[in-house]
């Protein structure tokens, strides 16, 4: 396995494992009774993850940051340090320092420099004093220190020696064997005894080459090795087990604690696939036992029963627990083991082949498309026939290879908590963020894209939305103010709301604004959509004064431009005094949409499917643009004269009815060539200022067919006085 391979998934998961982490900590503050546990342990399991996977690579500096975090958040679980405002914020910033050691590490491929792990000195200091107030313990278990602190231990320990044939040495001793695997897998052995040393001091080592095959036979990629380790440690054994938890599966590990019975490591020794007297050797060696504790206990072992029964039958047995205590531990092993299984079955997929899968997958709905043009053509029924079976495959393709690239909206906005907690800060404001929908799925290309605007609307909501506590108070608010994250499936689209309950936008001193700059003319009667609409403008904005954030009129511009970019669109819904709603509306995916093709003249037009309701026959009164569609009136644009193409006018036409952000209106056009499968290719930079068109698509004869943009041809269905004038685009 190529190791640049295994630690860029190092990389990745230690992203995940602070997101996570992060998400904890943020929610410490509300948490309360078994949640706030679950947090405080989600938040150590990171920490240790972090810190045993960076052991793995040798990136000692992630490490020894990492163990002082791990340390304090130890002292946390077991009660030693309260949870308060300053610790989150430490932990916040140990998050950070983290995370800017794990990019550094992938700059260099390695160990950070000394220069990325300077910057975390501060935070050692102040990490350190909440570890001052019980020196020397913050590496083990609380209980365990004070147990064998207790008076009369040692009289207890006396005694049980002698009445069961001595004790071993003062340290621990680990047995264990790698599986023939653990080098395939991309494990380096000797990692796992150095991270070891990070928890205390090897006393003693033997290595095992028993299962050495002669090197004719010897494959170069399985190991052989086994280690007898005596290990002197105040770590936990939970915490010593730890240090093997990725290769757990891969290996065979015993451990035994500190004055273990001689009788024990016999007992470890027969369970053990090298020769007796072998090991026993090796554990005189270790310093584990001496001669004589060993003889000891081989002639207590002899005379014990041969067979030993299993653990559960022996406390069933002694009446110590019940039977049913003893189905359901079982029970749950095997639920922890099925879930293991089961988590193997999902696998990490670099991102960009997943893009050239959809490439290549749109390249074969062109084929697709070609092959079916020569199929009708050839009038062959079975051709035909064959190409139906094959347009269906190739459409669940499709369907299962864009599926792949959809994730859930809720990672994006979990990003939010930290924005909001620390613009919060900034600004002196008390600000909740309540987020909805999370499960709210859409194409990661979109997902990617749309985080630098969501994150300028959650600012400017908190910056300009959310008003001071003692207004708010004044106006019988809340002190706590809301930022609203909300994501909502509809029509084929992604709808994503951020709201807030502030002061809401001042019309009167936008359009004053607007007035002022000469963006509206004096005294032209706008609507409120229209006039909310205007702080899209570049360099807008009514900010009395410039802050850190905003004010400066620069970014709403950039939103509504990165938007549009992503064939999406903004509004803008407020109301003084009560809070303002900013929505913006997504297609699912960019990528391949199922289109339906019109006819106008010799252009061929796309409208995304799920945005056409139906097509009726074109019926209008000369001179008029709207319909009678049952009842209601319809407004239509007619493409023909929209987009300035010449050719005579057929004697029938078609009006297809489509619906946008609630709007309906129809498109006038000459032919419907009915629904296909559209791959969308961008327009060149040459072509960003066209309106009305989104993107195009190349057709089974190689012809190239335009996707239209039904919500800007709703918008300028809005504004336009009547459709003579210039078209929208240049004929």
């Amino acid at each position: 396995m190529n190791i640049d391979q295994v630690l860029h998934a190092f990389i990745t998961e230690s992203r995940e494992l602070l997101e996570s982490m992060e998400t904890a900590l943020l929610g410490l503050d509300e948490a309360d009774g078994e949640t706030r546990a679950e947090y405080i342990n989600a938040i150590f399991r990171a920490a240790h993850t972090i810190k045993g996977s960076a052991g793995l690579f040798g990136l000692d500096r992630i490490v020894r940051f990492t163990h002082v975090v791990e340390s304090v958040l130890d002292r946390v679980r077991d009660g030693g340090v309260a949870v308060d405002g300053p610790l989150i914020e430490l932990m916040l910033a140990c998050r950070d320092h983290i995370g800017s050691l794990v990019d550094a590490a992938e700059a260099a491929m390695g160990d950070p420099d000394e220069a990325a792990a300077q910057g975390g000195d501060p935070l050692v200091v102040r990490l350190g004093t909440y570890l001052e107030a019980r020196p020397g313990t913050e590496h083990g278990d609380a209980s365990t220190n004070r147990a064998l602190a207790a008076p009369g231990n040692a009289v207890g320990e006396h005694f049980e020696r002698v009445d069961r044939g001595g004790a071993s040495a003062d340290h621990w001793h680990l047995s264990l064997r790698f599986g023939p695997d653990v080098l395939r897998n991309g494990m380096d052995p000797l990692s796992f005894l150095r991270y070891l040393g990070t928890l205390g001091r090897i006393v003693g080592i033997v290595t095992l080459h028993d299962a050495l095959p002669p090197a004719a036979e010897m494959d170069p990629e399985s190991c052989y090795l086994g280690f007898e380790i005596a290990f002197q440690s105040e770590a936990s054994k939970a915490q010593i087990e730890g240090a093997f938890e990725f290769v757990l599966d891969d290996c065979q590990l015993r451990i035994l604690p500190p004055h273990s019975l001689a009788t024990e490591y016999v007992a470890m020794i027969q369970e053990l696939p090298e020769d007796m007297s072998r090991l026993g050797e090796i554990l005189l060696r270790c310093g584990t036992l001496t001669q004589h504790e060993l003889d000891a206990a081989l002639a207590l072992q002899a005379k014990a029963e041969p067979e030993a029964r299993r653990i559960g039958e022996i406390l069933v047995e002694q009446g110590q627990v019940q039977p049913a205590v003893v189905a359901a531990a079982l029970s749950k092993q095997k639920q922890a083991k099925d879930g293991r299984a089961q988590e193997t079955q999902s696998i990490r997929v670099d991102a960009d082949k997943l893009d050239r899968l959809i490439d290549l997958v749109g390249e074969l709905i062109i084929a697709s498309a070609g092959a079916s043009l020569v199929a009708r053509a050839s009038r062959v029924p079975t051709l035909d026939e064959a190409h139906s079976v094959l347009s269906n495959l190739v459409e669940e393709v499709r369907d299962s290879a864009l599926q792949l690239r959809m994730v859930k909206i809720g990672a994006t906005f979990g990003r939010f908590q930290r924005v909001v907690h620390d613009v919060a800060r900034e600004l002196g404001k008390d600000i909740a963020l309540a987020v909805s929908g999370e499960d709210t799925e859409l194409d990661k290309t979109v997902v990617e894209k749309i985080g630098d605007p969501l994150t300028h609307l959650v600012r400017n909501a908190m910056d300009h939305g959310i008003e001071p506590v003692e207004v708010r108070l004044a106006r019988g608010k809340p002190a706590r103010g809301t930022v609203r994250l909300n994501a909502f499936h509809d029509s084929g689209s992604i709808v994503i709301e951020v709201g807030d309950d502030g002061g809401g936008l001042k019309r009167e001193r936008i359009l004053a604004k607007a007035v002022e700059r000469g963006l509206v003319e004096p005294g032209k009667v706008l609507s409120d959509s229209e006039i909310f609409g205007l702080i899209f403008e570049p360099g807008f904005s009514t900010a009395e004064q410039v802050t850190n954030l905003s004010g400066r009129g620069v970014g709403m511009d950039v939103v509504k431009r990165n938007i549009t970019a992503l064939r999406g669109s903004v509004y803008i819904d407020s109301a003084e005094g009560v809070g303002t709603t900013v929505t913006v509306r997504l297609p699912l995916t960019l990528a391949i949409i199922n289109g339906f093709q019109v006819g106008v003249g010799p252009s061929v037009f796309v409208v995304p499917m799920e945005m056409v309701e139906e097509c009726i026959a074109f019926s209008a009164e000369e001179g008029h643009d709207y319909t009678n569609l049952r009842g209601q009136v319809l407004p239509f644009v007619r493409l023909r004269q929209l987009f300035g193409i010449d050719g005579p006018v057929p004697p029938r036409q078609n009006i297809v009815v489509v619906r946008h952000a609630g709007q309906r209106a129809g498109l006038v056009v000459d032919t419907l060539l009915g629904e296909f499968q559209t791959v969308i290719k961008p327009l060149s930079r040459l072509f960003v200022q066209v309106r009305g068109i989104s993107g195009s698509s190349i057709r089974g004869s190689g012809d190239v067919a335009l996707i239209l943009d039904v919500p800007a041809l709703l918008r300028h269905m809005q504004t336009a006085v009547g459709i003579e004038g210039p078209p929208l685009v240049p004929s």
